[in-house]
């Protein structure tokens, strides 16, 4: 097993290439101790630090095979990025949607989704345009969008669209 540079650990056959039926494993450090600590894919609860129990930020990948482990038997809600390599937007609302990711450690899980990968799932949510994006409260689709947007505003369309689900995503952002 070789880790990649974003911290992935791949799991792939000789080529490198995976079919997606198995799920990775991300290193993750963590933002209260320093700690580095694996965080799978898919697993029950939500990822906390082996030191010190502090919560992680849970991002994932997944396609056609494995959505369905990863993404909509997740116990958080998930927000979803069906993107491509190819489309500028994506590669720049990436980093937005990790930093949201982190800000709301323990309360989302972000699972990524390349639709040229994975034909499937770009078919079953009906993406017309990338970057598409998604919340599933279990498994079930709340909220969606199109296009980039920096992370304050996706942070805030995240916690709009938990809320008229069962409560927002941090109890500090209820409005009066």
């Amino acid at each position: 097993m070789s880790t990649s540079p974003e911290g992935r650990a791949d799991r792939g056959g000789r080529d490198g290439s995976t079919d997606g039926a198995e799920t990775s494993v991300r290193t993750v450090a963590c933002a209260n101790c320093g700690r580095t600590n694996r965080v799978p894919a898919a697993a029950e609860g939500s990822p906390r630090c082996g030191n010190c129990r502090a919560p992680l930020p849970w991002i994932a990948e997944a396609g056609d095979a494995d959505f369905r482990e990863v993404a909509e038997q997740a116990s958080l809600p998930v927000l979803v990025d069906l993107w491509a390599t190819w489309c500028g937007p994506c590669r720049m609302v990436s980093p937005a949607l990790e930093q949201v990711a982190k800000d709301l450690a323990g309360r989302i899980k972000l699972v990524k989704v390349d639709i040229d990968k994975s034909p499937a799932l770009a078919r079953r949510f009906e993406v017309q345009a990338v970057p598409t994006l998604l919340v599933l409260d279990h498994g079930r689709p709340v909220a969606r969008q199109t296009g980039a947007a920096p992370a304050n505003a996706l942070r805030q369309w995240v916690d709009e669209s938990l809320s008229t689900s069962h409560g927002p995503a941090d109890p500090d952002s209820r409005r009066p």
